[in-house]
């Protein structure tokens, strides 16, 4: 296992450590993958302080949309991003169309959020997060959010990406809809993947 060269930007060192693990990272993974490498693009200190765990996800997460959208342009492959998942998948430009449109791209690729957000507004998001997941109703949040909670039918993951697509094409920002409401949208898909694999 070799340092990553520091002169690289950390989209490429992200981009060698995907290639060199094809059934991807979760980002913890990947932040630990990063460390062990000597990477000096991220914070090289414990992420049991919570401003330092912002930071460090935000830069992992703007490099990941970087590099995804460098991927885009020279049909070089997709980049999957999620916490749980980050994998690098043959380019399909379907699929891209699709990703494209998630509001988290703006948001991770505005410097203004990594350097407007301080402690407390870190604390806020991690209490608005636990609020959200209490209680283990995460997954019938989730089917209430994508309205099959009360589907006769057995649900499976396509029929769960089928109504994703189609709320995403609802909600999206330029046809009137809610940047929030298609966060809200990213992260119940995220959560029903965990149960229907």
């Amino acid at each position: 296992m070799d340092d990553l060269s520091p002169a690289m930007d950390l989209p490429a060192q992200l981009l060698i450590l995907l290639r060199e693990q094809p059934q991807g990272f979760s980002e913890f993974e990947l932040i630990q993958q990063l460390k062990r490498r000597h990477c000096t693009h991220i914070p090289n200190l414990p992420l049991t302080d919570k401003l330092v765990l912002f930071r460090t996800h935000f830069l992992l997460f703007n490099a990941l949309y970087q590099l995804r959208d460098q991927l885009w342009q020279d049909a070089g492959g997709h980049l999957h991003i999620t916490a749980l998942c980050i994998q690098l998948h043959p380019y399909d430009a379907g699929t891209c169309a699709l990703v494209e449109e998630d509001p988290l791209r703006a948001y991770y690729l505005d410097l203004s959020n990594l350097r407007d957000t301080d402690e407390p507004a870190v604390e806020r998001l991690l209490a608005s997060f636990w609020t959200r997941m209490q209680g283990g109703e995460d997954k019938r949040a989730a089917l209430e959010l994508f309205e099959l909670d009360r589907l006769a039918q057995p649900l499976d993951m396509h029929i769960i990406k089928q109504r994703y697509r189609q709320l995403v094409s609802q909600h999206h920002p330029d046809r009137g809809g809610s940047t929030q409401r298609l966060q809200s949208i990213n992260l119940a898909l995220e959560i029903l993947q965990r149960y229907y694999r």
